[in-house]
Parts: C-alpha cells; sequence; structure tokens
C-alpha cells in the first residue's frame, strides 16, 4: 500500500459543524524523499523507497550518503519501503500529506508504549486469586496455579504470566482524516494510534 511515514505529535480534540467534539491524534505526516524506485528486472519486485527527516553526516554511514547522494538528497534517519503508488516516481521527488485526502481512511503502525516487566493483572486482566479473607495474604494479584503436579509436570508453553509489556510493533485500522494541515505536513486522526510522543509511525492507505 501506499503511504508516508510521519512522526506522532501528541492528542486534542476538535469540533465538527454540529459542535461535537472528537479525540484526535495530531501526525506530522513527511514530506517524504524518494530515494530509491526498485524494479522488477533489477531488484526482483516493484517498490518505492521513502526518507523522512533529515540526518548529518556523522550519522549516516558512508555506503548510506553515497545511496542519498545517488537520488539526490540529504542522509535520511528513517527509510522505508512502499507499494501501491498510482502516479510514476522517480528519485529525488517529494511526496507531502497532499497525497491523502479529509475523510480518507487509514492504517497506522507504530511501536507500542513500552510498560517494563508486569504481572498478570496488568498483562492480561487477571483478576486475582481471591480476596485477604480466610488467612490470605497480598494474594489480590497472584497468577494462581500454573501448572499440575504429576502430569505434565511443568508448565505449557504459552500459557499467559507475567512479562514484558508493550514494545512490539501495533497497527490502528480504519483511522478517519478528519483534518489536513497541508502547510504544517500535519493530519488530524480520529482515534488513538500506538507509540509515545514523537514516536515514528507509518500511515498508509
Amino acid at each position: 500500500m501506499s503511504g508516508l511515514i510521519g512522526r506522532k505529535i501528541g492528542m486534542t480534540r476538535i469540533a465538527d459543524e454540529a459542535g461535537n467534539f472528537f479525540s484526535c491524534t495530531v501526525v506530522q505526516a513527511g514530506p517524504c524523499v524518494v530515494t530509491q524506485v526498485k524494479t522488477k528486472e533489477i531488484d526482483g519486485y516493484t517498490a518505492i523507497q521513502l526518507g523522512f527527516e533529515d540526518a548529518t553526516d556523522k550519522h549516516t554511514p558512508k555506503a548510506e550518503q553515497g545511496h542519498f547522494k545517488k537520488a539526490g538528497t540529504t542522509g535520511k534517519k528513517r527509510v522505508m519501503e512502499f507499494r501501491g503508488f498510482e502516479k510514476e516516481l522517480k528519485a529525488g521527488d517529494v511526496i507531502d500529506v497532499t497525497l491523502f485526502n479529509e475523510g480518507d481512511f487509514v492504517d497506522v503502525a507504530g511501536t507500542s508504549k513500552g510498560e517494563g516487566f508486569q504481572g498478570v493483572v496488568k498483562r492480561w486482566g487477571f483478576s486475582g486469586v481471591g480476596s485477604r479473607t480466610h488467612g490470605q495474604h497480598d494474594r489480590q494479584r497472584a497468577p494462581g496455579s500454573a501448572g499440575a503436579s504429576s502430569f505434565p509436570s511443568r508448565v505449557w508453553p504459552g500459557k499467559k504470566q507475567a512479562g514484558r509489556t508493550g514494545g512490539k510493533r501495533a497497527k490502528a485500522q480504519n483511522l478517519s482524516i478528519f483534518k489536513i494541515l497541508p502547510e504544517k505536513n500535519v493530519l488530524l486522526l480520529k482515534g488513538s494510534i500506538p507509540g509515545y510522543n514523537g514516536s515514528y509511525v507509518v500511515v498508509e492507505r
């Protein structure tokens, strides 16, 4: 699918013509530069490689500096491939939020917020073993029994237990574009998207 690389700015609320307020996520989508056009004859498949946000030569490896120089642009912090662009593109072309229209539905992928090591109550919504009555102490957030003793004498793989939460790739689907600010390359999307403020996201059509 075609799309853009961007950053999550934060959340706000905005009113429609009827005076109803909606929670919106502010995303800076682009501008992205075409850094490479992949073809089936050379690369075995067709795709458009986009770069987002300028990077200094100090933080760009020599090989990547040559790659970006060939496309006629500076180093980029984020590079990603997309498919499905309708118009013909060539290296050096710039794509911005005009790729989208107000009212379009898009998918936004990013890395969810990392919450560290969490117990079963927060990670999986367990209710705990029970109350503090009948001699139980601090059992409200305990996972309870994890497996039988004689058979299988182990815990089955994949069982819901405590562990690291968040910090994984996640995608919010079918978000409506409420408003576009082309002069600032900003999208206002209805609803929430994964990631913390300032994190990189991918907006796909």
